[in-house]
């Protein structure tokens, strides 16, 4: 059973931190740059999945990590739906809506896979001052 000792060993952050990449990259293009409102609540929206995931893990308390955690999913969501969005304002073509979309689905389901394993591990309040310890074991195991 290895610990995870730092965020960036999180599938979660790790695969968060690609779909941000896919979302700048996104933005940068055509039209999509030009609609200022738009391209940056969508950034904001892809940095908080990612940002979220890293301060609960640092915070090294099962129940602040996992309030993170449903923060980081919430952040995919309005994510999801500031593609809708772009899509509906033909900023993103079938093609590119379709693969970015199903990138942060995957994206939210191993957050919650995450958050579902935190949630096991957290300890009654008897035992509040133990500190917690994220394993490889109990993260979700969807690395690509």
């Amino acid at each position: 059973m290895k610990k995870v000792a730092r965020f960036e060993d999180l599938i979660a952050w790790q695969k968060a931190r690609v779909l941000t990449q896919t979302i700048y990259t996104m933005t940068r293009d055509r039209a999509f740059s030009k609609d200022l409102g738009l391209s940056s609540q969508i950034q904001r929206a892809a940095v908080s999945v990612m940002a979220n995931i890293a301060e609960g893990f640092e915070r090294n308390r099962p129940g602040e990590f996992h309030q993170s955690l449903s923060v980081a999913k919430g952040s995919c969501a309005e994510l999801r739906s500031h593609l809708y969005a772009a899509h509906d304002a033909q900023y993103l073509d079938k093609k590119s809506f379709t693969e970015v979309l199903a990138q942060a689905e995957e994206v939210g389901r191993i957050i919650g896979a995450l958050r579902a394993a935190v949630a096991a591990q957290k300890k009654p309040l008897s035992m509040k001052h133990e500190s917690f310890q994220l394993t490889q074991d109990s993260a979700p195991s969807t690395q690509h």
